[in-house]
């Protein structure tokens, strides 16, 4: 706000997100905060610090998601030491812009989510900024990358643009990762039906958390197989190495295929050419076997995976022939 008042001529336009002017108490501003209440805020921030507190107290609706809690917790300890920490905060209860409202002159969105604490400040902001326009928005996150993100992202693409493109949701860029468990069946037949059982639910638990680890997302599992997406190749990559790694103190061997490619969104399910091609190089995999196709080897060039060319295959059901690579962390 500050930068758009002084510098109009280096501000195309001004986009606030469930902002404030200020946060402490003062005369004819609204849902403001007692210094009491700051201190036992700044208090409890020093003690909780590096737990995902703030999270906690700004995306209430993430509060019961254990893995974005990790995340946040994480990041407050990336983010800021305590010392730092204690006068940023501090500094930003002090902080007061009000003075700055009435000399914006550039477009100005204000969109804030009902829910929020400080939807009375969002407006307070709104009413005095000349021009502006005001969006109210479902939710009570006062995080925008938490709770619904699509309704604000549209409000803002909308302002900025001027509209709104219209996207094809179910169709998107992912690498897909495929495991199998070698000779299930002959081990069932080794072990019997308790003992395989009891392995298999150690082989589930390690494939999740290292799912989990490397930021995938699990689609489904078919007894002993299971199918992941993943946003990165390298994630994929080393997901697929740790899982392999990890299982091999089970005396578990697996086979595991990497593709990436575009796929549709089925509800819960994936689908596409590039779900049967990572499907296909797993079928290709030698026991203990992490293989990629090519496009997956050539997009992480550089980031220290190596890769040794396991030759030309054709792939049943998918057209032309395709290379793939043994990939090694």
């Amino acid at each position: 706000m500050l930068f758009a008042a002084t510098h109009p001529e280096r501000t195309g336009a001004l986009v606030l997100v469930n902002p404030s002017a200020r946060v402490r108490r003062a005369d004819g501003y609204p849902e403001e905060l007692s210094d009491d209440v700051i201190d036992k805020i700044l208090s409890r921030s020093s003690e909780e610090w590096g737990t995902g507190w703030g999270i906690r107290r700004l995306a209430p609706g993430m509060r019961d998601d254990a893995r974005f809690v990790r995340w946040a917790a994480r990041a407050e300890r990336l983010n800021l030491n305590p010392v730092n920490r204690a006068w940023r905060l501090r500094n930003i209860y002090d902080a007061d812009v009000r003075h700055a409202l009435g000399t914006i002159r550039v477009p100005t969105l204000v969109a804030y989510r009902a829910g929020y604490q400080g939807a009375a400040q969002a407006r307070y902001v709104a009413e005095h900024i000349a021009g502006s326009k005001c969006v109210e928005l479902m939710g009570n996150d006062w995080l925008f990358f938490a709770g619904e993100t699509k309704p604000m992202l549209d409000a803002i693409e909308e302002f900025v643009t001027g509209g709104v493109a219209v996207r094809d949701d179910d169709r998107v860029l992912a690498t897909v990762m495929f495991t199998d468990v070698v000779g299930s069946t002959e081990q069932l037949v080794e072990k019997g039906d308790h003992r395989w059982q009891e392995l298999l639910d150690s082989h589930n638990t390690v494939v999740r958390h290292e799912i989990e680890r490397f930021r995938g997302s699990e689609i489904n599992t078919m007894g002993d197989a299971f199918v992941a997406t993943f946003d990165g190749p390298g994630r994929a990559i080393r997901c697929a190495g740790a899982v392999r790694d990890a299982l091999q103190g089970f005396s578990i061997r697996v086979r595991i295929g990497l593709h990436t490619g575009e796929i549709e969104r089925r509800g819960d399910d994936i689908g596409g050419i590039a779900v049967h091609i990572a499907q296909r190089i797993q079928a290709l995999a030698k026991p203990g076997e992490v293989l990629a196709s090519s496009t997956v080897k050539d997009l992480v060039a550089g980031s220290g995976i190596m890769f040794t060319d396991r030759g030309t295959h054709a792939l049943k059901g998918v057209p032309d022939e395709w290379r793939v690579f043994t990939a090694e962390t």
